[in-house]
């Protein structure tokens, strides 16, 4: 497979072995915001774009939606270094950018000012630049455009589509916040919800309780995830896992636990909305990412300033 046209590694960073580590890619678009410049972009094309880059490479682009996660996902580093100095099983973060290298000296320049540990600046001229994920070992893909995240689930990458919005920096720890069906489980059970109603899932949820849920498209990312966070006791540890999903938990709660449990997942807490909006809670939370399979939940998240990923 052909290198990206062009792949900057930062020296200012350790590398780490993708071969163990959780690898996440992050477009610029998710971790800065550039709404101002990407609406040039559309309307004055690539040149008229570049040109704006290269005039402000050395002013530094604002946070954008993803930017807190990638800031905790580091403190994350930080305490897992702390307890074992050689360990290999980090997190890793890379920037794809479709962007060409003469612009991307800002975005380079602004995740040195703001002391981000990305490892590795991806600047791809392709139009589908997700082809490249499986060759870096990405394990998750954070982009604002929709074609990228259904080419990278396509992929058999864990992917969620970010919207650009105002965010409030949450403290410490790492807080991550998955919804069930259709992201953390399959969504066998939506389709029967769909097909024959609330009354009809409930029921296939008591016939199948004691068979696992199939596999959603952001399991093998939260399993990962897991997997990091037991090498901490549960009072120090530097990540903290949220399933909040519209399932009742009387009448299809046991199914979620069982299967949590079945495939070695624990979640730090666990909360069973039946059918209540999420945002209340999310504010509660304040996580660093929410990842939903349903519009009108993240529309909730961002209504109370969380920063939300949409799994479609």
């Amino acid at each position: 497979m052909a290198e990206p046209e062009s792949t900057v590694t930062n020296t200012n960073v350790k590398q780490k072995d993708p071969s163990k580590a959780l690898v996440i890619a992050v477009t610029t678009r998710a971790i800065f915001n550039l709404e101002q410049e990407h609406k040039l972009y559309l309307e004055k094309g690539k040149e008229e774009y570049t040109r704006h880059q290269q005039a402000n490479q050395d002013k530094p682009l604002p946070p954008g939606t993803a930017f807190a996660f990638i800031q905790a996902v580091q403190y994350v580093n930080e305490k897992i270094l702390e307890n074992n100095p050689s360990e290999k099983d980090l997190f890793d973060i890379l920037v794809l950018s479709n962007c060409c290298p003469e612009s991307g000296v800002r975005i380079i320049n602004s995740a040195k000012h703001y002391g981000l540990e990305i490892s590795k600046f991806c600047f791809v001229s392709d139009e589908d630049s997700t082809q490249y994920l499986k060759s870096h070992g990405v394990k998750l893909f954070l982009s604002a455009d929709r074609t990228d995240v259904c080419n990278a689930l396509r992929r058999g990458v864990s992917a969620a589509l970010v919207f650009q919005q105002e965010v409030q920096a949450p403290s410490t720890p790492l807080r991550v916040v998955f919804d069930g069906d259709a992201v953390l489980f399959s969504d066998e059970t939506d389709q029967i919800f769909q097909e024959q109603g609330l009354e009809g899932a409930v029921q296939y949820e008591r016939a199948m309780e004691a068979v696992p849920m199939g596999e959603g498209p952001l399991k093998a990312f939260a399993m990962h995830l897991g997997k990091m966070r037991k090498k901490f006791s549960q009072e120090e540890s530097p990540i903290r896992t949220y399933l909040v999903t519209a399932r009742s938990g009387r009448d299809m709660g046991i199914r979620a636990i069982k299967t949590l449990r079945e495939w070695g997942l624990a979640i730090d807490e666990a909360f069973f909305m039946d059918g209540a909006p999420k945002g209340p809670i999310l504010a509660q939370i304040q996580p660093h990412i929410f990842f939903d399979d349903g519009l009108h939940n993240i529309q909730g998240a961002q209504n109370v300033g969380v920063p939300s990923a949409w799994v479609p």
